[in-house]
């Protein structure tokens, strides 16, 4: 993701700001009285023990066999760790396929039906490109916000010296004071979705702002999926 976002306001004014990944809290660790519990793979079954192999060797019912013999077990491979693992691709019918597969998207209507098949497109990161990411004008009350739309990520803006502190910090003083969000768009028109690294997701970006004294918190909601009431069908 581009560390920079080049940003105009309401009134058209632009700068480059910092951006800074919220993230979450760490996880409680596992762990047992002064010892530290650790996670390792290892191998479970080889090939010869799959359920393909041993019917093709004794038949349907082999639970026996199993019994008896053990046959599903590798002594040689069965309970070694796993160090490292490699990515292949399989076929439908499960050989090993030579070479990496063509990639298809799949783009869908909102009803969840298939509309077009097509080969991926490249798509140019534009956070931080020339053109600035624009004010759309259109504000939402922050409470109405949270139930339209799901928001994915939530990245912080921060400044970098004294000039873009005051950029930001009159974002988040309006934007408090109206308890609203307002949509941002990219592009000369300024309404298309961001997209902060090449061919990556696109998003609805909303600022969201709050000031306490001399501080300020200006956060941008990304979402990726609007959330509808469906619609209920007609009685049979």
């Amino acid at each position: 993701m581009s560390m920079n976002l080049h940003l105009a306001n309401e009134k058209g004014r632009n700068a480059f700001v910092t951006l800074a990944t919220l993230r979450a809290p760490s996880a409680p660790k596992l762990s047992l009285p002064e010892r530290t519990v650790t996670f390792r793979r290892y191998i479970t079954c080889t090939e010869s023990g799959t359920d393909a192999a041993l019917t093709a060797r004794f038949g349907g019912n082999y639970a026996s066999q199993l019994v008896e013999a053990d046959p599903e077990i590798d002594i040689e491979q069965v309970g070694q760790f796993i160090e490292g693992t490699q990515t292949i691709y399989l076929d439908s019918l499960g050989s090993l396929m030579e070479a990496e597969p063509n990639l298809i998207e799949v783009l869908t209507n909102p009803d969840g039906s298939e509309r077009e098949r097509r080969p991926p497109q490249e798509t140019e990161a534009n956070t931080n490109a020339d053109l600035p990411v624009r004010w759309t004008g259109k504000r939402i009350p922050l409470s109405e916000a949270v139930r339209k739309f799901s928001f994915r990520r939530r990245i912080q803006l921060q400044h970098s010296d004294g000039l873009t502190y005051e950029f930001l910090y009159d974002m988040a003083r309006d934007l408090g004071e109206s308890g609203s969000v307002v949509l941002l768009g990219s592009g000369e028109k300024g309404t298309g979705p961001l997209v902060f690294q090449a061919n990556g997701r696109p998003y609805r970006g909303f600022l969201e702002g709050q000031t306490r004294g001399a501080s300020y918190r200006l956060t941008l909601l990304l979402s990726d999926m609007e959330l509808k009431r469906p619609t209920l069908g007609s009685a049979a």
